[in-house]
């Protein structure tokens, strides 16, 4: 299962990040794709798991609702 999403999300890492583009070394690369990694896709991606909200949408909502209750 984990395999299955790392290649749904690795392609989409392909499209987003990678094709088109040419890293000066090796390094460069570990480290745009680590940020985008951390940054958008694990914090600003629209995650079907949330509802299809980011998870800072997500947590945002979550509290907003235990604070209603």
């Amino acid at each position: 299962m984990i395999m299955r999403r790392w290649k749904a999300s690795g392609g989409l890492l392909k499209t987003e990040l990678v094709h088109h583009r040419r890293f000066k070394t090796r390094q460069q690369a570990i480290q745009e794709i680590t940020e985008y990694i951390e940054i958008f896709y694990n914090q600003q991606r629209k995650q079907e798991k949330f509802g299809y909200l980011s998870p800072a949408q997500f947590s945002q909502q979550y509290y907003a609702n235990l604070l209603a209750a």
